[in-house]
């Protein structure tokens, strides 16, 4: 008896290509953007023009945002190893974790537990401004922090946070995920007595969990946007090199100290 392994993705033969059902090259290709069939092949329902819209514009919010640790890993490793540009960009997505790209997850999955304790999604802005200041409150005493709260460089605002929410009002796509979250951006001075963006990833969270994407995937979103920034971070180190001048300054500025006893 043959084993068999079903997919619902690609398959192939000697003459054609098939991915979810379609012909690669003459359904999709051509026809079919990445971001909409990066859309289709997780959930396996070929998404609306807003859906499209929403997605990708998520991807651009978290493709690329300066010198980050990811960009530098990347960058230094294709130093090391100029013959191994998947390793360099390996390097880089390893370094998606908790405190970069990593907090789109958090956010995501942190609002869905709210939601999902809650039991019923609120019927206006100041149910869900109930809602978060439960949230937020729940969190201090617990000592967890907020995903989503505060970046280390935009101190005020986020400027990819506003326009994702627009462009959700836009779509029709502000769910209930981004509401709450947004109510958090209201409430929570009144708990933590200071006032901390929304970030951009943490938006994002927002808004692919309203996408209806799956939340044990979501920082796969955050990676996937991340490697065409770091697709680009090669490029430039291809055009303008920087990695050696980050290695021997570092290199160059070591200075030892004997070990302190244990």
């Amino acid at each position: 008896m043959t084993q068999e392994y079903p997919t619902s993705l690609g398959t192939s033969d000697a003459d054609t290509i098939s991915l979810l059902g379609q012909n690669l090259a003459d359904d999709l290709m051509g026809k079919v953007g990445f971001g909409e069939l990066t859309f289709w092949m997780v959930t396996q329902r070929r998404p609306t023009p807003s859906e499209v819209r929403v997605f990708e514009s998520v991807l651009v919010a978290l493709a690329d945002h300066g010198f980050t640790p990811t960009a530098i890993a990347a960058r230094i490793t294709y130093l090391s190893a100029p013959d191994s540009v998947q390793g360099a960009l390996a390097a880089g997505l390893l370094g998606g974790g908790s405190r970069f790209l990593g907090v789109t997850e958090d956010c995501g999955q942190f609002l869905d537990a709210v939601l999902a304790e809650a039991g019923e999604i609120p019927a206006d802005d100041a149910g869900f401004d109930a809602l978060a200041l439960t949230a937020v409150t729940n969190a201090k005493a617990e000592k967890k922090f907020v995903p989503g709260l505060g970046h280390p460089v935009h101190k005020v605002l986020d400027p990819r946070t506003p326009r994702l929410i627009a462009i959700a009002e836009e779509e029709g796509l502000r769910g209930p995920h981004l509401r709450l979250f947004e109510a958090i951006g209201r409430v929570h001075p009144q708990v933590l007595g200071r006032t901390l963006p929304l970030n951009g990833a943490g938006v994002c969270g927002a808004v692919l969990a309203d996408l209806g994407l799956p939340m044990a995937l979501l920082r796969g979103f955050a990676l996937l946007a991340r490697a065409a920034g770091l697709l680009g971070q090669l490029a430039e180190e291809q055009r303008r090199p920087i990695a050696n001048d980050i290695y021997m300054n570092v290199d160059r500025n070591a200075v030892y100290v004997p070990p302190e006893p244990e």
